[in-house]
């Protein structure tokens, strides 16, 4: 799985621990969670910090949920849950890892 590196144009909204977003870590950088997809700062702008690619978090026993104890992080058309630094996503049957 890579990380797609596309910049957000004209996004004046500057991220940080007050901001009101969402933080999502993610590998070395925080991610926020905004207007359902998540930004990541690099090089003096925001990129959009999406996966590409299908990786399934194999030997996942836990089911997430409302109370399952986890973080929820609304993410374009689903939900992800934040699991041991990084987060989870449903899919066929199974969890995977973004």
């Amino acid at each position: 799985m890579t990380t797609l590196h596309q910049e957000h144009p004209t996004h004046e909204h500057t991220h940080g621990p007050s901001c009101g977003h969402q933080e999502v870590p993610h590998g070395d950088h925080v991610d926020y969670a905004h207007d359902g997809h998540l930004h990541a700062q690099h090089g003096g702008h925001w990129d959009e910090c999406e996966p590409t690619g299908h990786v399934a978090h194999e030997g996942h026993e836990h089911r997430h949920g409302t109370d399952c104890g986890h973080t929820a992080v609304t993410h374009g058309d689903h939900v992800d849950y934040l699991h041991d630094g990084h987060r989870h996503a449903a899919h066929a049957g199974h969890w995977d890892d973004h």
